[in-house]
């Protein structure tokens, strides 16, 4: 009986309950939408980061990425690349050697990371045969061939074709070692460290000029299902992390894009808290200016006998019932919102967050805790807040509540 007073008496003032729900719809509205917004966003940089060049994870010799020492090479290469593949979760990986250098042009000199890489494999894993602009990829047959990226051909000055000399330090005895290259091709991944800083050669020839033979510095792993890359529990982290050799996924491989999933999650709870506090707010305007329209009403229904439990817990239920209706019209709402937008994407395409350019559209990413959790914590709330004009109902005498409605 009480849950069809309440449903009756929200339409007892149609215009007031039409603009309270109003106001909680399109805050639920907003919520969904920015965390289906956030969701595809976080999956579009961790893509670009990963799939540019960096991999889903990377196995080291432990305490490389520190200082990047030569020496440190990984211990049981091929052992641990005939264990990957071999892997049921792992799609394709590549071995790399990596060392910090300086290359010259006749125009310019500049500092750099220089990485040897196996072509055929790199090409299987990242995308760097993909973000070629001029000239061509390496091939296995390319001992002197060199691509670098656009920035720092400009800052060279040099076109595809020109001769570019690589100085790096060798391995144990620290000598200089110089090798003539030729420039074969000027890629673009659009992240700016990699753009300007890096310059790719086949690893035979880096192992040749560092006296790493059959050595190697990182194997970098893509998974069959990328999401795989995201648990930190996943049992592989420790099989390859023995020996000397750590196997770390992209989170630690890049702390920052971590800090800023954190900064994400913090965000959305802003923008909850903001909507709750926006709900209260509505809730207790709406139920006081009804409570006082029915002044008489509440004090006929005291005066036959009705508790004041029960009158409080009308109120309660009024403001569920509202919550309620608000909360299926946000939901509908913010599926249609994030449904034309998962299709259409939004262009943020050249943007730069934490050294990573976003390359492709963002699609907003639905899922089922948007469209659970968030409407049940807002009805939950909503009649929490109800309680406190609950109390204010609960407390009214009969002979006050029908003088006052009677004014």
């Amino acid at each position: 009986m009480l849950l069809k007073m309440a449903w009756r008496n929200i339409f007892r003032n149609k215009r007031r309950s039409f603009i309270a729900a109003a106001a909680i719809s399109l805050g639920l509205t907003a919520l969904i939408f920015v965390d289906a917004l956030q969701e595809g966003m976080i999956i579009n940089m961790v893509k670009s980061a990963t799939s540019s060049f960096m991999g889903e994870s990377q196995i080291h010799n432990e305490g490389f990425t520190n200082a990047l020492e030569v020496e440190r090479t990984i211990k049981d290469p091929d052992g641990i690349m005939k264990g990957l593949s071999k892997e049921p979760l792992i799609k394709d990986f590549a071995p790399r050697i990596k060392t910090l250098g300086m290359i010259t042009s006749p125009g310019n000199v500049q500092s750099l990371m220089l990485m040897g890489i196996d072509p055929q494999k790199e090409k299987a894993l990242s995308k760097m045969d993909e973000a070629m602009i001029k000239g061509e990829y390496l091939e296995d047959s390319d001992e002197r061939g060199v691509i670098i990226g656009s920035r720092l051909a400009e800052i060279l000055e040099v076109e595809v074709g020109d001769r570019l000399v690589i100085t790096v330090a060798q391995a144990n005895t620290g000598e200089m070692s110089q090798e003539m290259m030729r420039l074969k091709g000027i890629f673009k991944l659009g992240i700016r460290e990699m753009d300007r800083g890096i310059a790719f050669i086949p690893i035979t020839r880096a192992a040749k000029m560092l006296g790493l033979e059959g050595q190697i510095h990182e194997i970098a792993v893509n998974f069959k299902d990328h999401k795989k890359s995201w648990d930190k529990n996943l049992p592989i982290w420790k099989k390859y992390s023995k020996n000397g050799n750590v196997y770390k996924n992209w989170m630690k491989l890049m702390p920052e894009m971590e800090a800023m999933l954190s900064m994400t999650a913090f965000s959305k709870y802003m923008v909850g808290f903001i909507l709750f506090l926006l709900v209260a707010g509505v809730i207790v305007n709406t139920l006081f200016m009804s409570i006082y329209e029915r002044m008489f009403e509440f004090g006929v229904m005291r005066a036959i006998g009705v508790k004041p439990f029960k009158m409080g817990l009308l109120v309660v239920f009024e403001s569920g019932v509202l919550a309620f209706s608000a909360t299926v019209i946000g939901i509908i709402t913010s599926l249609g919102l994030s449904g034309i937008f998962s299709h259409v994407g939004i262009d943020y395409t050249g943007t730069e967050f934490v050294s990573v350019s976003i390359t492709e559209l963002i699609y907003p990413v639905m899922t089922i805790e948007q469209y659970t959790s968030f409407p049940i914590a807002l009805v939950v709330f909503t009649m929490i807040v109800g309680i406190y004009p609950a109390i204010h109902a609960a407390k009214i005498q009969p002979a006050d509540a029908m003088k006052k409605g009677t004014k």
